[in-house]
């Protein structure tokens, strides 16, 4: 991300979103204000996507880690959850939608020049913003993760739920193990929603093909990726900082949930979903 300026990929993926909601109808993912939001007529959005089929699995990807993540927060409030915490939201329209549930407060954090955007394509969207929602910009190099959202209003006492979606590959692994940290630490337990990649020297030489180029085009961004993990490795961790409950959906699993009438002849290696929790499900109840 340039200095100053809000993220070019956090509109990349607000244009996939938006764009699964005219090519595929929504079929993963229903979203009446993804395309609102960019101030982009449909025709357009259609055209720009339809131009890049290579992009086809990026822009479905991202419309299951969003499915995934508001499923599981769907039953984690049933499982007493009254405070949500995006991190990294970019453009993202949950707290929009009326979708948010009776009592929960939602914190969107980011940076405050990819915030300060997202707030001017609101207001020009006329998309209200809920009373709901408390925006937390945070500047990682003047403050921490846990000053941040405690100056925002954050309660360490509440069970949360954190959703993080495509920010992890371009963070440093230091940078994401100490968020993770961060989370696990959470006094009144939290749940957690991230999105990954595997290493790519474990892929496939067409799925390495593929992961060069769409490198090369966030690095020309000036967003560049940074990190991946082993998924033994990554549990192994999660382990150790307290969390329980982790489902990890690798490439097989996603087709397998979400496109279980698709020919499974994809790669066993590349993105990877990955929900968490330190909370017990009997005490949380």
């Amino acid at each position: 991300m340039q200095v100053g300026k809000p993220s070019r990929t956090a509109l990349a993926a607000a244009a996939h979103r938006a764009a699964h909601q005219i090519l595929e109808a929504g079929r993963i993912f229903v979203d009446p204000l993804a395309l609102r939001i960019l101030g982009q007529d449909a025709a357009t959005v259609a055209r720009e996507a339809q131009e890049h089929p290579s992009r086809r699995a990026m822009r479905l990807f991202i419309a299951v880690r969003t499915r995934l993540a508001e499923d599981a927060l769907a039953g984690a409030y049933e499982r007493g959850v009254r405070q949500v915490v995006a991190l990294g939201a970019g453009l993202d329209t949950y707290a929009y939608r009326g979708s948010v549930p009776p009592g929960v407060r939602v914190f969107e954090v980011d940076h405050p020049a990819t915030q300060a955007w997202k707030r001017e394509l609101l207001t020009n969207a006329a998309i209200s913003v809920p009373g709901c929602l408390t925006f937390a910009p945070i500047d990682f190099e003047r403050e921490t993760l846990a000053e941040g959202l405690l100056a925002a209003g954050f309660d360490p006492a509440q069970q949360t739920f954190f959703t993080w979606l495509g920010v992890v590959p371009y963070l440093t692994e230091d940078a994401v193990w100490s968020t993770l940290g961060f989370v696990a630490a959470v006094p009144g337990g939290a749940h957690v929603v991230f999105d990954y990649s595997d290493p790519p020297d474990s892929f496939s030489a067409e799925a390495r093909i593929a992961y060069d180029r769409r490198a090369a085009r966030v690095e020309a961004l000036g967003e560049k990726w940074l990190s991946h993990f082993d998924p033994v490795k990554l549990r192994a961790g999660l382990d150790e900082l307290g969390f329980s409950e982790i489902e990890d959906l690798g490439p097989a699993q996603i087709r397998a949930r979400y496109f279980p009438h698709s020919p499974d002849s994809g790669s066993s290696r590349g993105g990877h979903i990955l929900r968490a929790s330190t909370c017990d499900p009997l005490s949380s109840r």
